[in-house]
């Protein structure tokens, strides 16, 4: 993420080279960020995009199946002559990492395809492939010294989510990368850091002093994140069924969330400065005995319903899904922070599948003033003082604050003040792919998760994951499609005396 000039550097020449170049991921989100690059005026001059296939294929089969993709799946209208010229710097390359000497053939193309195309050397190597393959494509990339930086360039590797399944699986995945790749070459990708509103929670933090002197434990009273989703698991039942909403949603997009709203402020505006502090407070996340995680936690499934206009049937009559499956679509988790900071202040996160709304949010609530002077007022008319920070599908941020009504005597209402992204900026349409695409070829990974980071977000996780598989299918509640969820969700707050920010 760069910080200077309006008109961002375009960066040095490179070889964009991509494992999974038939999957849905590159058609869907992949090659339209990199036409988006494209039309902006953000990709290098020296430029070549190299599609790995696992059986052979024509490389005009290839160009016209990602631009259907791309004409389907465009954020905005495509201009041909743009589309064509990324398209035509397409090669076609047959590698399997069940195959090892097909990658000894693929690092001679390489060295040929670089000379040809004026690369430099240069390489980036995104997995857009099952997280099975992440370990076998990097030992091989790795055995035949495709990710060796030497002579002046550079080597990076990409890998999409999710990092692990578990604590043991993460740190195992990262043991295995990092025999191969230095931390520095490593990019952890999570499309969400791609959201404009997300990377401006550390600008709105941190450039604002009216914001830092109160935020903490002394004026901020609790923290709701929020990521819901319209969207039924569909079919996806095989992943989704052995993955679930905590595994899926929480080590990665929340808790991203989570550190940059919760991290200290870093010494400076750098990659290193920034993914530490990240890192040391998602650490200090509490982890929680196996009675707290059940206590403080909620699991849902659910049921058949309408979501808007289109009928949402049982998940466990979802294709590919066990009939008596406990695996949860919906989860709400509280959370505390031992440091000094966040000491007392409780965060409280929920996701789910097949709800009413789509919407993220950061809804950050400061303790309620003194109203013993407005005893006049009913409590339920003074507003709660909420910030809340908009991503999906409204990016922007609103404050929340009571003020007098006209009149002769002293009346008090909730008022709003909203500031809305595209009210202010006329930014084009976007993946969301761009930001992180773009800061991988420079080399900036501010918004990339460190190996120390992801095994801290497994780490709160983990005692979630244990309770609820102890537990089976006790503890385990329903919700209607369509709705805002369990009726649990709501007494997880409830005991503490609050409640979740009606979303509309």
């Amino acid at each position: 993420m760069t910080v200077a000039s309006n008109k961002p550097p375009k960066p040095e020449p490179c070889c964009f080279v991509i494992f999974g170049v038939t999957g849905d991921l590159t058609h869907r989100l992949v090659i339209p960020a990199l036409y988006n690059l494209a039309e902006s005026g953000l990709l290098p001059e020296q430029f070549c995009i190299v599609g790995i296939v696992r059986k052979q294929m024509s490389e005009d089969d290839l160009r016209q199946s990602l631009m259907e993709g791309l004409n389907k799946h465009a954020t905005r209208a495509v201009k041909q002559d743009v589309a064509q010229k990324v398209l035509r710097c397409l090669t076609c390359l047959e590698a399997d990492p069940s195959d090892p000497a097909s990658f000894d053939t693929l690092s001679k193309a390489f060295e040929k395809l670089e000379t040809e195309k004026g690369t430099c050397g240069n390489r980036l190597f995104y997995l857009a492939v099952p997280p099975a393959a992440f370990a076998p494509i990097t030992e091989q990339l790795g055995r035949v010294g495709l990710l060796r930086e030497q002579h002046g360039a550079w080597r990076r590797l990409v890998v999409e989510k999710p990092f692990g399944t578990d604590l043991a699986s993460a740190k195992s995945l990262n043991s295995k990368l990092l025999k191969i790749a230095n931390e520095h070459q490593i990019y952890r990708i999570d499309h969400y850091l791609g959201k404009e509103t997300v990377q401006n929670i550390l600008v709105l933090r941190f450039a604002n002093g009216m914001f830092e002197p109160i935020w903490n434990r002394n004026h901020i009273d609790h923290i709701q994140i929020t990521v819901d989703e319209k969207l039924s698991v569909g079919h996806r039942g095989s992943f989704y069924d052995a993955t679930g909403a905590l595994r899926d949603m929480v080590p990665n997009h929340l808790f991203q969330l989570l550190s940059l709203v919760t991290m200290e402020p870093p010494r400076r505006f750098e990659a290193h400065a920034v993914r530490s502090e990240k890192a040391k407070v998602l650490a200090a996340i509490q982890t929680q005995s196996p009675e707290e995680a059940l206590r403080n936690s909620v699991r849902g499934q659910y049921r058949a319903g309408e979501v808007g206009d289109e009928a949402i049937g049982d998940y466990r009559k979802t294709p590919e899904v066990k009939p008596d499956s406990t695996t949860e679509t919906y989860a709400a988790l509280k959370l505390t922070i031992d440091n000094w900071r966040w000491a007392g202040v409780p965060f409280y996160l929920r996701t789910g599948k097949a709800l009413g709304l789509k919407r993220t949010e950061v809804a950050i609530k400061f303790k309620q003033a003194p109203f013993a002077m407005f005893r006049s007022t009913p409590v339920d008319r003074l507003s709660q003082n909420y910030l809340v920070i908009g991503i999906e599908p409204a990016e922007g941020i609103t404050l929340q604050f009571n003020t007098k009504i006209p009149g002769p005597t002293i009346s008090i209402d909730g008022v709003e003040m909203k500031f809305r992204y595209k009210d202010y900026f006329n930014a084009a349409p976007s993946t969301g792919y761009e930001t992180l695409i773009y800061d991988c070829m420079i080399g900036d990974n501010i918004l990339f998760q460190r190996a120390d980071g992801v095994e801290a977000g497994w780490q709160a996780v983990q005692p979630f994951l244990d309770a609820w598989k102890k537990a089976g299918a006790d503890g385990l509640v329903s919700y209607k499609a369509g709705s805002e969820g369990p009726a649990e969700a709501n007494e997880l707050l409830a005991r503490d005396g609050r409640h979740w920010r009606k979303l509309t």
